[in-house]
């Protein structure tokens, strides 16, 4: 057995020796299989774990794949870890499905800046149509306010007159006609009717429009509060990082296919010659 003496001597940059300790350029320690899939198995429960810090949440999708993808490939190089078939298409299939979810992520948060711009837009529309009606409502109210001081002025003047009659009858003025005042108290008690008539329909017409006014509103409102209540929903849902769950279950099949290999290597150790 030879002599291998732990310190040499080589030369420095000077042209001068000094002495160099041998066991240095011994060769790195191989990390086992067992190390291997333990560093492996930790860093992608790691990965199925992170969580995105705020929306745009795709903005961190292909850091995270690259990561992912990273950590698998230096699995697979490790000298001590031998994959298979099976393994290789399990591990292929995973990284497939989360691409095409995450992908489909993507495009839901690219349509979250149209999703605030028609909530904007909605709440704006819904804003006119709620001021034009107020506006309307209160001419109505003032047509109505009018018409019926118009009419009870009408009414108020024609009791008046109607009382006037009737103390004609008694008072100083018996010395009228009874005909006259028969025919005058016909005529002003039929024009009273008329007015409390025309009183009690102005009444009824101006509730009719208030109600059209109402219903042409709300026939307005509905459609724009439900296209509101939508783009708020479909915001609420882009603001939170749904790919979360996307990720963890891809890492979770993940860590069942390494273990799976190691399953299936353990054994092929054990098998007899």
């Amino acid at each position: 057995m030879g002599y291998h003496p732990r310190y040499g001597k080589v030369k420095d940059g000077r042209g001068k020796h000094r002495s160099v300790d041998n066991s240095k350029r011994e060769e790195k320690h191989v990390a086992t299989m067992k190390e291997v899939s333990d560093k492996t198995l930790r860093r992608i429960r790691n990965l199925g774990s992170q969580r995105f810090g705020s929306s745009p949440f795709s903005e961190h999708f292909d850091r995270w794949l690259v990561n992912l993808t990273d950590v698998l490939s230096e699995f697979e190089s490790n000298p001590n870890i031998s994959t298979d078939e099976q393994f290789v298409k399990e591990r292929s299939q995973i990284l497939s499905n989360v691409k095409i979810e995450l992908e489909e992520r993507r495009r839901k948060e690219v349509s979250l800046e149209k999703a605030f711009k028609s909530l904007s837009d909605n709440k704006n529309l819904l804003s006119a149509a709620k001021e034009e009606y107020d506006t309307k409502l209160r001419e109505i109210k003032r047509q109505k306010n009018s018409e019926i001081k118009r009419l009870n002025n009408n009414i108020d003047s024609l009791r008046k007159e109607l009382d006037n009659i009737v103390r004609m009858k008694t008072g100083l003025f018996r010395g009228t006609s009874k005909k006259v005042r028969e025919q005058k108290e016909i005529e002003t008690t039929q024009e009273l009717n008329t007015e409390e008539r025309e009183l009690e329909l102005a009444m009824l017409g101006f509730i009719e429009v208030k109600e059209k006014l109402r219903g042409e509103y709300e026939r307005k409102r509905q459609p724009l509060i439900e296209q509101i209540r939508d783009c708020q929903k479909k915001i609420d849902t882009l603001e939170i990082d749904g790919s979360r769950e996307d990720r963890w279950f891809a890492c979770e099949a993940l860590i069942d296919s390494v273990n799976a290999l190691l399953q299936r290597k353990t054994l092929q150790l054990h098998q007899p010659p």
